[in-house]
C-alpha cells in the first residue's frame, strides 16, 4: 500500500520538474525557430559581423578561410549565437515564470525591474562592443603589425573572438545588477564594498585582461565601464537600501 504522505511530498516535486521540462522544451522551440529564421540570411549576417574589420584592413588584405567547411559553418555559428541572443528575453522570462510564485510579494517587486534591467544591459554590452570596442581594437592591432606582413583574419578565428568580446560585455555589464542584489538581499552592506573599491579596480583590470585579446586598449575598454557601472550599482544599492529601511521604520511607526 502506498504511503499518502510519502505521495504528498513528492508530487510537488515530480509538478515542478514537469514544469521545468515544459519550459525547457519552449526555450529550445523558440531558439531553433529563430535559427531557422536566420538561416538565410546567414551570410549578410557574417558580413555585418565582419565589417569593423573589412573597413580598417590595409589596402589589398581580406579576410581568409583556411579551410573550406569554414566558408559554410562561420556563418552557421554566428546565427545558432545569434538566435540564442535575441531570444535572451523569452528565456529569461521563462525563468521568471517558473521562480515567481515561490517569491514574496516585496521581492516580485523588484525583481521586474533587475530582471528588465539585466535584458537592457546585456544588450548594451554588446552593441559597445560592436559599435566601440571592435573598430578601436582592429584599428590598433592591424597598426601594430609588422613592416611586410599582410594583415588577414581567418574567418573562424575572428567569429571566435567577436563572440568572446559580445559574451564578455554583455556580461560585464551585469556588473551594477549584481553589486545592487548583493546589497540588497543583505549579503553585503555598502559601506563595506565601498571600502573594497580598490580590490574591485583590480579585479576589474584583471577580468579585462582575461577576456579581451591580449592588447591593453581591450583591457582598458572592458574594466573602465565595470569599474563605472560597479560604481553604479553601488549607488543604487545604497538608495534602495535607504528607502527599505525608512518604508520599514514607518510601518513600525504605524
Amino acid at each position: 500500500m502506498s504511503n499518502p504522505e510519502y505521495n504528498d511530498q513528492e508530487m510537488p516535486l515530480v509538478a515542478h520538474l514537469t514544469e521545468l521540462r515544459s519550459r525547457l522544451l519552449r526555450c529550445i522551440i523558440v531558439v531553433f525557430l529563430l535559427f531557422l529564421g536566420l538561416f538565410p540570411f546567414s551570410q549578410e549576417l557574417y558580413a555585418l559581423v565582419a565589417a569593423p574589420v573589412r573597413e580598417l584592413l590595409p589596402a589589398g588584405s581580406t579576410m581568409i578561410a583556411t579551410g573550406l567547411p569554414s566558408t559554410f559553418f562561420a556563418p552557421l555559428k554566428l546565427i545558432g549565437y545569434l538566435a540564442v541572443f535575441i531570444a535572451v528575453p523569452y528565456l529569461l522570462y521563462q525563468v521568471w515564470s517558473f521562480i515567481a510564485p515561490g517569491l514574496y510579494k516585496h521581492e516580485k517587486r523588484i525583481a521586474v525591474p533587475v530582471l528588465i534591467s539585466s535584458i537592457l544591459l546585456f544588450y548594451i554590452g554588446m552593441a559597445f562592443a560592436y559599435f566601440v570596442v571592435f573598430p578601436i581594437m582592429v584599428a590598433f592591432l592591424t597598426g601594430v603589425s609588422p613592416e611586410g606582413v599582410v594583415v588577414m583574419p581567418e574567418i573562424s578565428q575572428y567569429l571566435d573572438l567577436v563572440l568572446a568580446l559580445f559574451f564578455a560585455f554583455g556580461f560585464a555589464f551585469e556588473v551594477p545588477v549584481a553589486t545592487f542584489l548583493l546589497i540588497f538581499v543583505g549579503v553585503v552592506d555598502a559601506d563595506s564594498v565601498s571600502k573594497s573599491r580598490p580590490y574591485v579596480i583590480v579585479g576589474c583590470f584583471i577580468v579585462g585582461m582575461l577576456l579581451t585579446p591580449p592588447d591593453v586598449l581591450s583591457q582598458i575598454l572592458l574594466a573602465v565601464p565595470m569599474w563605472i557601472l560597479f560604481e553604479l550599482g553601488l549607488l543604487l544599492g545604497r538608495i534602495m537600501t535607504k528607502r527599505a529601511a525608512e518604508s520599514t521604520s514607518t510601518d513600525l511607526v504605524e
